[in-house]
């Protein structure tokens, strides 16, 4: 009898200790009032400027949050608010050859996030999120390959404003 009593407490703090919060299997705990989020348009201010660079990132933002919450994307007013510009893209060699070419290349993109969340002002912030693709030296990047680099970095950036935000890492 006692140890039903002790699983039957156990249970109840489990299911009832963690009241106001929604956890979900992405990581995410996100409070009870919190309905809405925005992502207002990530302008890019780096020296070298990409067309559609800044829609594309904005528009992956808002698509992982979609997919990874049960949040609804609104245009104004929204409980979490993510904002900021598009501070580095640039492409540089990271090796070298023998007759001075380039023997691989990165492209870096550094972001600039300001969160602001309506109901907990103490979770505010605003950081810098990068990542970087390689690809070859003798290889222009154009076409499907700057495709690939796009979204690899897109993907790395937008997760690590997730985590930060949401899921809290």
């Amino acid at each position: 009898m006692k140890t039903q009593t002790y699983i039957f407490l156990l249970l109840s703090l489990l299911t009832f200790g963690c009241g106001g919060v929604q956890y979900s299997f992405t990581g995410t705990s996100i409070a009870d009032n919190i309905k809405t989020f925005q992502v207002n348009y990530f302008q890019n201010t780096a020296n070298l400027i990409e067309p559609g660079f800044d829609r594309d990132f904005t528009l992956a933002l808002q698509d992982l949050i979609v997919n990874q919450t049960n949040l609804n994307l609104t245009t104004s007013n929204g409980d979490l608010v993510y904002e900021g510009e598009i501070t580095e893209y640039r492409i540089s060699p990271t090796t070298a050859q023998a007759n001075n070419t380039a023997a691989q290349n990165r492209l870096s993109v550094t972001i600039n996030v300001r969160f602001f969340d309506k109901n907990e002002p103490d979770e505010e912030f605003e950081r810098r999120f990068s990542f970087f693709y390689d690809y070859g030296g003798s290889q222009l990047l154009q076409g499907a390959q700057k495709d690939a680099a796009h979204e690899e970095i897109f993907e790395r950036i937008t997760q690590d404003i997730f985590n930060a935000t949401l899921a809290k890492w």
